[in-house]
Parts: C-alpha cells; sequence; structure tokens
C-alpha cells in the first residue's frame, strides 16, 4: 500500500478546512462574535500543522495511486477532514462528546443533516456558519471524487460515464489541477446563483448563505429550526424548486449552458429524470392542498436533501422516503441507488418478460434511446448496487433497532443514512435526538453515511485487495 503518495494527496484536502476556519475567524472578529473564536483559531493551526505535517511526509513520493488506494484515500478524507470540523463543535459551549461532535461532522460533509443540536436559534451563528460549510466543502470534495477519481474505467460502478461527463480531457489526469480549478468554478458559480437569487427574493443575507450552501451541497442543516421560517413567498419557494431541480441534475449542465452547447444529446438522463418527477408531483399534486410545497418535497427527496415546508403529512411519508432511495443524476452531489441503474434493472427485466412471451421479438438494449447500449456489465453492477444497498440497509437497521427507537423508526433512519437525507417532518423522523443515541448507534451511522456516498463496493474492493494481494 502506497501510503505516503495517499499522505500527499490527503494533506491537499486539509488546507481547505484552514481557510474555511479563517473565513469564520473574520466573521466572528468583524460581528464581535468571541464566544467560539478560539475554537476556529484552533482548526486554523491543527489543519495547517496535520496537512503540512501529511505534505511533507509524501512530497517525495509517486504520484500515481491505484484505485483501491484512491478509495482508502476517500475514506482517509472523510475521517481526518472530519474530525477537523468536528473541533469547533466539540470546543463549543455546547457540551458535546468527542462522538456527538464527530457525529455533525460527518453529517455535514456527506451532505446528510443529521444534527446533535435541537435547537439552532440558540446555536452561536459562527457555528451554523460553520455547519453549512462544512456541507459546501463536503460537496465539492464529492464532486471531485465523481469526476476524478470513480470515472475509472476499471472499477466504475458509479457509471458516470453513461451520461455526459465534459469533454475527452476534462478528466485528464494530465490537467488535473486545471480540472481541480474548473470545477471549483462553476461548483461557486452556482452557490452565488441561488444566493443571489434568494437574497433578492427577500430572505435575509445570512439566511441565503447558509441556504446557499446547504442547496447547492444537496445537504439537510438549516440555519432555523424550520425552513418555513426562511421560506415563506411563492417567489422563494420557487427558487428553492429551482434550486433543487439545479442539485439534482448533471454538474456539467451547468458547464454546458456556459458554453451554449447543444443540451438534449448530451444531457438524455437529466431529461427522463425532470419528466419522472413531473410525473410523480403530478400523482399527489391535484390531490393535496400544499400547492408547492408538494413540489419541493418530492424534488427534495430526490436530491437527497429532505428538507420540507410540508408539516406532520404521515400518508405521504413512506412514498418520499421511496424517493430518496432513487436518487438524482449520477453525476451530482446525490446519493441512492441514482434512476440510471434502476433504469436499467427495469428495462432488461421488461425485456426477459417480452422474450418469454414473444421468443422472436427483437428488444432494443439502448440507454435513454441513446447511442450507448445495456451491457452485461452494466447490468451486474446495477444489480450488485441494489442488492449492496438493501445489504447496507438491513445491517444498519440491525444495529439501531437496539437503541431502543423502534423497528420503523430505524428501518427508515437507514434508508436516510444511506442516501444521506435529513429525517425532516415529511418523513416523520423530526423528533429523533441524535445527542441521545447509544454511541454505538452513532458510529454506526456514521460508517454508513460514508458509504452512502462512496458505495458498499467500494469497501468489498478495499478488503478484496487487503486478503488476496497480488
Amino acid at each position: 500500500m502506497n501510503f505516503k503518495s495517499i499522505s500527499f494527496f490527503l494533506s491537499l484536502f486539509c488546507f481547505p478546512i484552514s481557510f474555511l476556519a479563517f473565513i469564520n475567524i473574520l466573521y466572528s472578529s468583524y460581528f464581535d462574535y468571541f464566544l467560539s473564536i478560539e475554537a476556529y483559531f484552533i482548526t486554523l493551526i491543527m489543519s495547517l500543522l496535520l496537512g503540512l505535517s501529511l505534505y511533507f511526509f509524501g512530497k517525495q513520493s509517486s504520484r500515481n495511486i491505484n484505485f483501491v488506494e484512491q478509495i482508502i484515500l476517500i475514506i482517509f478524507v472523510y475521517i481526518v477532514v472530519g474530525f477537523l470540523i468536528s473541533l469547533p463543535f466539540y470546543l463549543s459551549n455546547s457540551q458535546l462528546t468527542f462522538v456527538s461532535a464527530f457525529f455533525e461532522a460527518i453529517s455535514g460533509l456527506t451532505g446528510t443533516g443529521f444534527s446533535v443540536f435541537n435547537n439552532i436559534k440558540y446555536l452561536d451563528p459562527t457555528l451554523i456558519l460553520w455547519r453549512s460549510s462544512s456541507q459546501w466543502i463536503g460537496g465539492f470534495y464529492f464532486l471531485l471524487f465523481l469526476i476524478l477519481l470513480f470515472s475509472s474505467k476499471a472499477y466504475n460502478y458509479k457509471m458516470t460515464h453513461l451520461t455526459f461527463s465534459g469533454d475527452s480531457n476534462f478528466k485528464s489526469v494530465d490537467n488535473i489541477k486545471d480540472n481541480i480549478f474548473k470545477i471549483f468554478i462553476f461548483y461557486g458559480v452556482l452557490s452565488i446563483l441561488i444566493l443571489t437569487l434568494l437574497n433578492i427574493s427577500g430572505v435575509r443575507l445570512f439566511n441565503s448563505l447558509n441556504l446557499s450552501m446547504t442547496l447547492v451541497s444537496g445537504g439537510g442543516f438549516l440555519p432555523s429550526n424550520n425552513l418555513s421560517k426562511i421560506i415563506s413567498t411563492n417567489l422563494q419557494k420557487t427558487i428553492l424548486i429551482f434550486s433543487l431541480i439545479l442539485s439534482m441534475l448533471n454538474f456539467y449542465l451547468i458547464f454546458n449552458i456556459f458554453r451554449k452547447k447543444v443540451l438534449i444529446k448530451e444531457h438524455k438522463e437529466d431529461i427522463y429524470l425532470l419528466s419522472f418527477s413531473f410525473i410523480l408531483i403530478l400523482l399527489i399534486y391535484f390531490n393535496s392542498f400544499e400547492g408547492l410545497n408538494v413540489i419541493i418535497s418530492v424534488l427534495s427527496s430526490l436530491a437527497n436533501s429532505g428538507i420540507t415546508l410540508i408539516k406532520n403529512d404521515y400518508n405521504l411519508s413512506l412514498y418520499f422516503l421511496l424517493l430518496t432511495i432513487v436518487g438524482g443524476s449520477l453525476i451530482s452531489n446525490t446519493s441512492g441507488i441514482k434512476l440510471t441503474r434502476l433504469y436499467i434493472l427495469l428495462k432488461i427485466s421488461s425485456a426477459e418478460i417480452i422474450k418469454l412471451i414473444s421468443p422472436n421479438s427483437i428488444v432494443n438494449k439502448t440507454i435513454f434511446s441513446s447511442e450507448k447500449k445495456i451491457t452485461d456489465d452494466y447490468i451486474k453492477v446495477s444489480f450488485l448496487i441494489f442488492i449492496s444497498f438493501f445489504i447496507s440497509l438491513f445491517v444498519l437497521s440491525s444495529f439501531l433497532v437496539l437503541d431502543n427507537i423502534g423497528f420503523e423508526r430505524s428501518f427508515k433512519l437507514s434508508i436516510l443514512a444511506l442516501t444521506n437525507t435529513v429525517n425532516s417532518e415529511m418523513y416523520n423522523l423530526q423528533n429523533i435526538n441524535f445527542v441521545n443515541l447509544l454511541t454505538s448507534s452513532k458510529i454506526s451511522l456514521i460508517i454508513f453515511m460514508i458509504i452512502g456516498k462512496i458505495e458498499l463496493i467500494s469497501v468489498f474492493l478495499i478488503f478484496k485487495k487487503l486478503l488476496f494481494k497480488d
């Protein structure tokens, strides 16, 4: 195992946390929020020292690491960066245990939104900003993982190549620095766009800033106890819908809009995803009195955000919960099984049924009516992802049910953890007190929130590498 190379790349993920800590120090100084400023100084120093130590340890190493080592790097990023982000939570006056602080940090990094804080309005504003920042940086890191690492042709179980993925040189290792800069620019532009629209609509600047970082990353942290205290007018709801759509669709969609390229041919997955969303909305829209709130909830579930304006509509909780399993585009911050994989499984299943009924019939095996064909490898990967999701669901539910929160709540919470979706009112899980969960439950949720991002197959590949060394 090339730990020195892993160390070098890991160091590069530590330095942005120093920048975030510095921003919070400036914010604390400017607005006289000195309650937690020492925590950000400690985080700044720790992230710099840790980053520099890892950098010099791996400086002279080879820059080439294989795919399994890349997966190990990603896991280390979540653990090490999660540790750095947990410091302000742990050192705050909230009196959290380290496990609870780390739980909050991983929940932010993975964009899940589970929180050990029950009353956000009593939190230091700098800590609220720190929570939102953890989502934003986690979303940025995950896009880097998707585009630069998980696009490996040898182990492409994320199947990102089935949808438009930029120019052929966009993912080239030779110009990796340029690619990271491009991803950062477009991710930043999308964040600023959402921030500007929210602020123009009348949302307070502080709330707009935090909410924009939540929406662009598909996260669930809010700067208030309830979304309805921030979003109230139809214009604000419309902007929220627009933001959720952007976070759900292919990241390259924004890239193509700026380049004025033809979108229909290159983004058929997005067209199918929007059509699917429209059908789902129609199924319940005319039977509900919630209006735009229904659209927000459907899109929020598909985008694996989970934020909602619906209150106590338990009749639809299972419906929205199932939507989180679907997820959004393959190249987005969403989790879940993903529509493309389900599309492949459903199309092949229907094709087999048609063959039984009419053996001589010709079956169309194209993906979203494009030039790409469904191969045996795609079917195997899609089926394996589907099975591994429910294996993870069974394992996590078994751990959580020991915490005396009930089977139903354990099952629902497991789905939300694996899809990195917040436990909001539309899933009837808003009253879970995470700070009071057993330490074993928190650790289990931490592990499976990370697995929800990297897929269980990643863990299998690591064990295969360790147990069956070449």
